[in-house]
């Protein structure tokens, strides 16, 4: 079942979207060759209880850390550990925060340093992709329109769309209903509503679209060992379009 929110539930919802939009923005500050993504963990956790808030992801299905940390070839629900971060490398980090009883969730891949040309236009493709999505993101229109926009333009661009990790509603609850592919047809699923409020996180990889869990349970890497890609904002439907909720 799809919850649409209530006003006071979107301000509540904003002000967790907030939290998450400081948090990227206080680790973006650390982000560089030298740093381990445990020491990332500690610096999101703290800015997310400094602000009221309390880390989405810790515990979350027995997940240890406060943030997803994901490198290079890793996807998404990466561990934060002892891994330094070197030159060249990109890092996906997931923040999410929970205020008041509401969620709020962003994902953003980063560059560590100098990175490649190949590394830097999967960056822009995957960040375009989403917001190409977005546009598409109207009352009455059908939830597949946004998930055939961000498809179509990966593809033309000579990139991938992992097929086996989705959007999804958020509140209460950090996943809901509904589900959002990022790929397929369009005019297809259900019509948007104003106070619906919607995860879009297009999954890009430069390779194949193929994906597996390590042994960890939890981290995602693409199957060739190639780089890829993760963007993602929480927005609400309004009467004419969308807002993005995870912003400062």
């Amino acid at each position: 079942m799809i919850i649409c929110k209530t006003d006071r539930e979107l301000d509540i919802m904003r002000e967790a979207g907030r939290i998450v939009a400081i948090t990227h923005q206080e680790l973006q500050k650390h982000i560089q060759p030298g740093i381990s993504t445990k020491e990332l963990d500690n610096i999101a956790d703290k800015s997310i209880r400094q602000h009221g808030a309390i880390p989405s992801f810790k515990g979350y299905g027995g997940f240890t850390g406060s943030i997803c940390a994901s490198v290079n070839e890793e996807l998404v629900h990466g561990i934060p550990g002892d891994r330094v971060l070197k030159e060249g490398d990109i890092i996906s980090i997931d923040v999410g925060a929970k205020y008041n009883g509401y969620h709020g969730d962003s994902a953003w891949t980063y560059p560590v340093g100098k990175i490649s040309r190949e590394d830097q236009r999967l960056l822009d493709v995957t960040e375009d992709s989403l917001y190409i999505g977005l546009k598409e993101a109207k009352p009455k229109e059908r939830l597949s329109n946004i998930s055939h926009a961000i498809q179509t333009y990966v593809e033309a661009e000579g990139f991938s769309i992992v097929r086996e990790y989705v959007g999804h509603g958020v509140g209460q609850e950090l996943h809901e209903d509904p589900q959002i592919p990022h790929f397929g047809p369009p005019g297809k699923g259900p019509r948007l509503k104003p106070g619906m409020v919607l995860a879009v996180e297009p999954m890009v990889n430069a390779g194949e679209r193929y994906v597996h869990t390590l042994s960890d349970n939890w981290t995602v890497v693409t199957t060739d060992g190639k780089s890829c890609a993760h963007f993602e904002h929480t927005i609400a439907i309004t009467n004419t379009g969308y807002e993005i909720l995870t912003k400062a």
